[in-house]
């Protein structure tokens, strides 16, 4: 690990200041994937920007939506009783995520912007174009288990980790972000990018600026919820494939429904053409694998992941059915 400065700010503007008047410099609140990239050498920033003291802990419902500042931790919005009643789609995703330890550091921001755990990333030694750009992808001719089925390019085919953002993406969140210009809106499906001719660029987040907080707006998906995790130990694993999956019943028949799927793309990957397949339909086994044909078309293997082809649509219909069988 490289030597580095260390700064301690207490307001948004502060932070601000203090990251544009340095060069490579990155915000750290808990610090749980940014310092294990930095002891493996994978990043190296020359300043360290500690935002724990900012005012961003919040957890709060008003006008129609519930608030969660960017600092409060995972375990936290996990056991929320809030995040329980309105949205126990997002409680069921943190708590698929990572170890017990991890969720009691782990913040929301932090969570959204972790990177890939492809281990040709972390492997300084192999090539690779999110590291560095123009160095080639090893996963694509190598052993790529663990990547991507959707949305991958010829440079890029590491997947997103975070299950927590599989969920806010179903639930239509809104990331809220401040940069010199003030503040701004992202829907959640817009924040993370897929890698294209640039997977070094994980996210629409602009190097100036910091994430604030994460809107939900009030829903009808309280009820009948599901988050499904496939992976390949019970604890502290990253998906093969996981779905987020939320319906609202009304009299056995599917008003609207919600879908994402997480270890399959660059970015949480949202299945609208799935959910409006389901709207007016019974809600039965029938039309959930209606809904996860329709879901997994597009999709490609590589060599080694040709199995999250089957598996992906086995899951989005075992989510949707625990889903609707909830009370």
């Amino acid at each position: 690990m490289i030597q580095f400065q260390y700064e301690r700010v207490s307001t948004p503007a502060a932070a601000l200041s203090a990251l544009s008047n340095s060069g490579n410099a990155k915000f750290i609140a808990g610090g749980t994937n940014l310092v294990d990239l930095m002891k493996r050498n994978v990043m190296s920033p020359r300043k360290l920007i500690d935002i724990n003291s900012l005012p961003l802990k919040h957890i709060e419902q008003q006008n129609g939506k519930v608030t969660i500042g960017a600092l409060a931790l995972n375990v936290q919005v996990a056991d929320s009783k809030l995040i329980l009643e309105k949205h126990p789609l997002l409680s069921q995703a943190l708590n698929a995520g990572a170890s017990a330890q991890i969720r009691n550091m782990a913040t929301v921001g932090g969570n959204m912007l972790q990177r890939t755990r492809c281990h040709y990333f972390y492997d300084t030694t192999l090539p690779c174009n999110k590291r560095e750009p123009g160095s080639g992808c090893g996963a694509l001719q190598g052993f790529n288990r663990m990547h991507a089925i959707f949305g991958a390019s010829e440079h890029c085919i590491a997947v997103h980790p975070s299950d927590m953002s599989v969920a806010l993406v179903a639930l239509d969140a809104t990331v809220l972000v401040r940069g010199p210009k003030g503040e701004r809106r992202i829907p959640f499906a817009d924040f993370h990018r897929l890698p294209g001719d640039h997977p070094e660029k994980d996210t629409n987040l602009q190097a100036n600026e910091l994430i604030t907080a994460v809107e939900i707006p009030d829903n009808a998906f309280n009820q009948h919820a599901h988050y499904y995790k496939v992976r390949d130990r019970a604890s502290y694993a990253f998906a093969l494939v996981s779905v987020a999956a939320a319906l609202n019943i009304d009299g056995g028949m599917i008003k609207e429904a919600r879908l994402a799927m997480g270890g399959v793309a660059h970015k949480p990957w949202r299945l609208t053409e799935a959910e409006k397949s389901l709207a007016g339909k019974p809600a039965n086994e029938d039309s959930f694998r209606q809904a996860a044909a329709i879901a997994m078309q597009g999709a490609k293997a590589y060599k080694y992941n040709a199995f999250k082809l089957k598996l992906g649509e086995n899951v989005i219909v075992e989510a949707l059915k625990t889903a609707a069988q909830k009370a």
